[in-house]
């Protein structure tokens, strides 16, 4: 009988997928949770719900700092936004599925499986890193059965696999986001109940007094709140609670899938929303005008490739090549006030600042305003001639 490895997170789609990838593809099943900061009971109940299906053998894989360093931290420097929310599936989803391509390969395994259905976004993720990393085949059992929402309950129950019945939405949690999805917040007009939010106060139940923090970086990355060095890891969930408690970082949006469809979709992403405000103060005044527009195109394009599921692409590594350079000279502190789900800067310095205050100052004499006349003069030539011109129609 030969193996496959299932990435396994002990919801519906992949619990039902160890008995059917057992009944239907004959195959020996060997489930795998890849722990990237889901909470502590989300990466013990696998285990268990692996072993009561039935699965030959069950793995857990942490993989919480590398997640931290090498795949949040690159976001972070690249600003990655798409369509205005910072990324937090989709930046996991490629390190879940390279974890899970070593474990196949240590164990011999024909096959690796997933439980996407082929309405989302996760299928292409996970199948265009498995298929850079591996020659493994790649099986999708509810997708390929074109299995619904109500067949995989049924099968579920007759086979007696334990479904997370007192879940009403959709759930994924990792280090870097919380997304909510599914049920009645499927309809646009319909308001998120305060029940579904975890990490985020509303702003109206967050604390009446405001909160000032100073973030410090080095070379684009976070390493220190409130001169308090800490790991990747301890330093997002410190920003997770600080700003979650104060209301920030909730996110409504519709968004534009994949495959075209539009989802309503809701996030928390309080740590990811501070960190990344932060960052791009500190740019204002570490990176040269040009350098800070074309980093706006580098993020959009960033994130565009992690939400596509292309963190594979080269381009994807090329741009990392060209922020990493241009972050070299973004370090220094930041202080930020957090007030009922707002954020203001309140101050930024850097060693490698390109702001003079001498030089800007009113009282400075060392530039000669009057040497500014002759570049005033034919500044907006081109337009000024377009005007000419239309005045003579």
């Amino acid at each position: 009988m030969e193996k496959v490895v299932l990435a396994f997170s002990g919801g519906l789609d992949t619990s039902v997928c160890v008995k059917l990838l057992e009944e239907k593809y004959d195959m020996e099943v060997i489930t795998a949770c890849v722990d990237v900061g889901q909470p502590e009971d989300e990466i013990e109940r696998p285990g268990m719900v692996a072993n009561k299906i039935g699965s030959s053998k069950h793995y857990t894989i942490d993989a919480k700092d590398e997640f931290a360093s090498e795949f949040i931290f690159k976001a972070v420097k690249a600003n990655a936004l798409y369509e205005g929310y910072p990324l937090s599936t989709a930046l996991a989803r490629p390190l879940i599925a390279m974890k899970i391509v070593e474990l196949a390969e240590k164990e011999g395994a024909a096959a690796i499986a997933h439980g996407c259905t082929g309405k989302g976004n996760d299928q292409f993720r996970f199948e265009s890193t498995i298929r850079s990393g591996s020659v493994c085949d790649i099986i999708a059992p509810v997708r390929d059965l074109n299995l619904t929402r109500t067949e995989e309950m049924e099968y579920a129950k007759s086979h007696g696999i334990p479904t997370p019945s007192d879940k009403l939405y959709s759930i994924d949690e990792n280090l870097w986001g919380r997304s909510i999805e599914g049920d009645i917040l499927e309809d646009p007009m319909v308001e998120t109940p305060e029940e579904a939010f975890s990490w985020t106060r509303s702003s109206e139940d967050a604390p009446n007094d405001a909160q000032i923090i100073e973030m410090e970086f080095e070379a684009g990355v976070p390493v220190a709140i409130d001169g308090e060095k800490m790991t990747p890891v301890q330093l997002i969930r410190e920003c997770n609670r600080i700003a979650g408690m104060h209301g920030i970082g909730r996110v409504d949006i519709v968004e534009d899938r994949i495959i075209g469809l539009k989802s309503r979709e809701n996030y928390e992403t309080p740590g990811a929303m501070l960190i990344i405000t932060a960052h791009k103060a500190l740019e204002q005044i570490s990176l040269t005008r040009e350098e800070l527009k074309f980093a706006e195109t580098i993020s959009q394009t960033y994130a565009e490739l992690v939400y596509n599921g292309l963190w594979h692409e080269p381009l994807r590594e090329d741009l990392d090549a060209i922020v990493d350079k241009m972050q070299t000279r973004v370090t220094g502190k930041v202080m930020v006030k957090l007030h009922k789900g707002g954020m203001r800067i309140l101050g930024r310095e850097s060693p490698c600042s390109l702001y003079s205050q001498d030089a800007v100052s009113f009282e400075d004499k060392e530039m000669d305003q009057r040497e500014m006349a002759g570049m005033v003069k034919n500044y907006g030539l081109q337009a000024a001639c377009y005007q000419k011109v239309c005045k003579k129609d």
